[in-house]
């Protein structure tokens, strides 16, 4: 309770410098509804800088969740002898409540520096640090119109950072920054990961391009030299508002490690899964066992991911898809296994400037486990929402997952979950 105080506090107060701060920065994500269907960060040059300004910005997430989860898995009895297949109790309730804190700075003429803070995370329930980057859209701090032609189409980011591979990215929750997710949860196999490294974009009459590298670590050491190999992406696609009532997306995205020491591209969101305890044990907390849900493919040491992403929007109606196609393996392998996922979002938004929508989302996972389980997961979202102000969103969601294909011995085998879950998020 106390922790939830401090945050309400936290939240009010740079709420207050907010509104007495509107600055807004060139070439960046708005973070309450004005950012929606947004990918990349827009390229305009045109400036509006005079000296150095801070932008402090946060948001804020709770949800209700009502959940039934079942299995049929034997018992596997651990050394107290507790069955650590036997699912736990879920009751109907709050979860913990998430928030972060942004901080975006125009540092010079074309220069703007982003910092991301989790409050409260599910993972972390400290404070702790997301990322953060210097994103360049001009290189006039080298010299005045330095390669000002060349920079009108170029933007260049660097930091430790959240990393583009993907459109799926833009779209979920980012810990407490929900508000550009038209559901509650985020995707069965959620490519997500912070890792140093830089990216450079080409975007010109619709036309985007980027390629990138990271280090491959979302945790930063300088030991082990030699053990994890560098992180290579790649995107290209094409995203053009072609009438007033109709625009068109579509992206293909490549994500490459070749040697590490782990992987994280499935793993790296410490900031927790939506579905509380859903498929865990009745020893799981809700901090260790943060990923309730989710499916990782255990490509541990080796991995190679491409997905693709169509996006349309005619008037108030919405599709985003994915297709996803994932390979890698562990040392101990020989053999390389692949996943596969699929996605499809339907959403209609109505109402005064489409403040309220509906929504069905369809996910599914397929592949070959490391212990050889062809495995296949599908789950189902159901819901709506209400932008109650451009900065206030109320959300609800049907859920409905469930798991094929796994061991007897398994918590997974003949599992689902399904219930409602509702959220509430303020974001600015």
């Amino acid at each position: 309770m106390r922790n939830l105080f401090t945050l309400a506090l936290v939240l009010i107060s740079t709420l207050a410098i907010a509104q007495k701060q509107q600055y807004q920065l060139n070439n960046w994500r708005p973070y309450d509804k004005t950012g929606l269907s947004m990918f990349e960060a827009p390229k305009d040059t045109a400036s509006t800088f005079e000296n150095v300004k801070v932008r402090i910005g946060g948001a804020f997430a709770l949800q209700y969740q009502a959940l039934d989860h079942e299995n049929n898995a034997d018992p596997v009895l651990n050394t107290n002898s507790v069955n650590t297949n036997q699912l736990a109790n879920l009751g109907n309730n709050f979860n913990l409540a998430t928030a972060n804190l942004d901080i975006d700075v125009a540092l010079y003429d074309g220069i703007n520096l982003h910092l991301r803070t989790y409050l409260s995370s599910r993972h972390h329930p400290e404070p702790y640090v997301k990322g953060g980057y210097i994103q360049i859209d001009k290189l006039d701090f080298i010299s005045k119109g330095f390669m000002a032609e060349t920079m009108k189409n170029l933007t260049i980011k660097i930091g430790h950072m959240e990393n583009n591979y993907g459109d799926a990215h833009f779209r979920r929750s980012d810990n407490a920054l929900a508000i550009y997710n038209p559901f509650v949860g985020n995707y069965i196999m959620d490519a997500f990961t912070t890792e140093v490294g830089a990216e450079v974009y080409y975007q010109r009459n619709g036309w985007l391009a980027m390629l990138g590298a990271t280090n491959g670590k979302l945790n930063q050491t300088t030991n082990a030299p030699g053990v994890t190999s560098p992180s290579v992406m790649a995107k290209i696609g094409y995203d053009k508002q072609l009438n007033n009532d109709l625009r068109f997306r579509l992206t293909g995205s490549l994500y490459n490690t070749a040697q590490s020491a782990r992987t994280y591209l499935y793993g790296g969101d410490r900031a927790g899964s939506r579905y509380y305890f859903v498929m865990e044990n009745t020893l799981a907390t809700s901090s260790a066992n943060y990923s309730s849900g989710l499916i990782t493919p255990g490509f541990t040491n080796e991995l190679t991911a491409i997905m693709i992403n169509p996006f349309v929007k005619y008037k108030g109606l919405e599709f985003f898809g994915m297709v996803e196609k994932v390979s890698g393996k562990t040392k101990a392998e020989v053999d390389e296994r692949d996943f596969t996922q699929l996605g499809a979002e339907l959403i209609y938004r109505f109402g005064k400037n489409e403040n309220l929508y509906v929504a069905g989302r369809y996910n599914n996972v397929t592949g070959e486990t490391a212990a050889n389980e062809d495995v296949d997961v599908t789950r189902f979202n159901i819901g709506g929402g209400w932008f109650m102000t451009k900065n206030i969103l109320i959300k609800f969601e049907y859920v409905n997952q469930k798991y094929d294909g796994f061991a007897k011995t398994n918590i997974l085998n003949e599992g689902k979950f399904n219930g409602f879950v509702a959220e509430a998020v303020i974001a600015f």
